[in-house]
């Protein structure tokens, strides 16, 4: 008998002379199975390479199973928060997880090849993590679902944001302000898609940035745009770079609420005063952000992951899942790092967080 490329049950039943029930006991443990038996089916596994799906015995035994989540750089606070919102569904349906950080694309490549090859787990869910036309081919090959939060993936269920549109949202408010000398610090992205992890939403809202400058016939200088690695260091180093120039923006939008701490942080460094000689605007609202009154695109992080995980868990119970691209709603939090060019100060030092402490409450901009 030849043995198969992908062996499934069938296989291992006909080559050990029994059933598929008998297999299966066999895998799940179960009772009624002569020692004789179990060896013989054991035996079969291991010749053909056999490996069960985790869902196949999963839904024969009624037990919970296990979900794994794809995350890049898990100590993010926006990453922790959209997991946070998963594990709580995930829990609450009953089932196991296994979190699978990814730091770089090689990471990436390893995790969803053992996930798709080896069955690891019963359904999969990507977490702002770029996924090529080759690691979507090995899901539609397979049985194991999957769904993306924060990752556009075609026939995917995915659950995300418009980020051009809150790039347009977060300039929007900076140009209500009066400003016109609008500057944007974010992420420096992969030549190639393959080599991409998962900053092609600073990308996507630096087109907001653009198309809102463009739209109110503002300076859209190039000169005013700084990218770089993802981080408050790196951000800190690019605003000084247009902190130090002749003619500063008198507003920055960051790409991130990370980045914007940066640039709240060469800004002091600099002796420049927030909001009265720059506006300072980040993306996310990180639960840091109210801490440090920074104005913010808000986007529910926490809610996205549970979404997520809710679409999974009815993929699961083999449920249709609609819409395929389900889009959260964005709004615009004013605090106090955002303020009409020239306004008096509203920031008082008082030791605090950056050294700065800031004297007034939020406003939300729809």
């Amino acid at each position: 008998m030849r043995t198969p490329d992908r062996p499934t049950i069938a296989d291992v039943a006909a080559l050990a002379g029994v059933g598929t029930g008998t297999v299966s006991r066999v895998l799940n443990g179960g009772l009624h199975v002569s020692e004789a038996t179990r060896k013989n089916v054991l035996d079969v596994i291991e010749r053909l390479g056999y490996r069960p799906s985790h869902l196949a015995a999963a839904l024969s035994r009624g037990t919970p199973r296990t979900v794994a989540i794809v995350v890049p750089h898990l100590t993010r606070p926006s990453t922790v928060a959209r997991l946070a919102g998963a594990l709580a569904v995930l829990d609450q349906q009953g089932y196991d997880t296994i979190v699978c950080n990814a730091d770089t694309p090689e990471q990436r490549d390893h995790h969803l090849a053992a996930l798709t090859a080896r069955h690891r787990a019963d359904g999969v869910m990507v977490v702002s993590v770029y996924l090529a036309k080759q690691h979507l081919a090995a899901f539609r090959r397979g049985p194991i679902p999957l769904v993306t939060v924060d990752t556009v993936a075609a026939g995917v269920p995915q659950t995300g944001i418009d980020d051009v549109a809150g790039g347009r949202l977060a300039t929007a408010h900076l140009l209500g302000l009066g400003h016109r000398r609008v500057g944007f610090v974010g992420d420096i992205v992969a030549r190639r898609a393959e080599d991409e992890l998962g900053h092609a939403s600073s990308r996507r809202r630096m087109h907001g940035y653009r198309q809102a400058l463009i739209g109110s016939g503002a300076d859209l200088d190039p000169d005013l745009v700084r990218l770089g690695a993802h981080g408050p260091g790196v951000a800190a180093e690019l605003a000084d770079e247009l902190l130090a120039r002749p003619d500063p923006p008198t507003a920055i939008f960051a790409a991130s609420d990370a980045q914007a701490v940066g640039v709240l942080s060469a800004a002091e460094q600099r002796g420049v005063d927030v909001p009265r000689e720059l506006s300072v605007i980040g993306f996310d609202d990180i639960e840091a952000a109210a801490l440090l009154h920074l104005s913010t695109v808000h986007q529910p992080l926490e809610r996205s992951g549970a979404e997520g995980a809710r679409r999974l868990c009815a993929l699961l119970r083999g449920l249709p899942v609609r819409p395929l691209r389900q889009q959260l709603p964005l709004r615009v939090v004013q605090r106090a790092s955002t303020g009409r060019l020239g306004q008096p100060t509203r920031l008082t030092p008082v030791g605090g967080l950056l050294g700065t402490g800031l004297s007034w409450g939020n406003k939300e901009v729809m």
